[in-house]
């Protein structure tokens, strides 16, 4: 039994060795001193060096800015702003569906000041339905979405620090 499912799972692991597949690693960056400058209060920076500071790399995430000058690329979000917009609504004007957007604004600036990456935007967004019956798992729901977008965010922020060169 054990030679026949190692030989129906054999042509399996071929495939995807040769396909290229493989698990997404740890990013390996071009500099060993990373400064964000984010408000104090922003969830997405406290995330952004969590991430960084766990991922095993040789990466220092500076926050304070009397440490500035030792950083090599400075990573500057300038926005994160959550939306809430109501998508569907019944005849009698209850809302039905919602969609909840996360955008964050940031650039990448070298030490010299030289400019990696422009100003850009990173949206994530999610649709949700609503019932006014259920607002509060609703909004424990809403949460979740929020954080889950977050996440996605700061994947998305590592792979582009992760292709800057400075």
């Amino acid at each position: 039994m054990h030679k026949r499912t190692l030989l129906t799972l054999a042509p399996a692991a071929l495939l995807l060795t040769a396909c290229g597949f493989r698990l997404r690693g740890v990013p390996e960056f071009s500099f060993d001193v990373l400064f964000i400058a984010a408000p104090n209060a922003s969830t997405l920076a406290r995330e952004l060096q969590r991430t960084l500071e766990g991922s095993g790399t040789k990466l220092t995430v500076l926050r304070d800015p009397v440490d500035l000058p030792k950083a090599q690329v400075g990573l500057e979000l300038l926005s994160e702003q959550r939306e809430r917009i109501d998508v569907g609504q019944t005849a009698s004007g209850q809302v039905r569906e919602l969609q909840l957007r996360l955008r964050v604004k940031f650039r990448v600036r070298g030490s010299n000041g030289s400019e990696l990456i422009p100003e850009t935007e990173l949206l994530q967004q999610r649709d949700i339905s609503y019932n006014e019956t259920i607002a509060l798992a609703k909004e424990a729901e809403e949460a979740l979405l929020y954080r889950n977008m977050q996440t996605d965010i700061v994947q998305q922020l590592l792979r582009r620090l992760a292709v800057v060169k400075r």
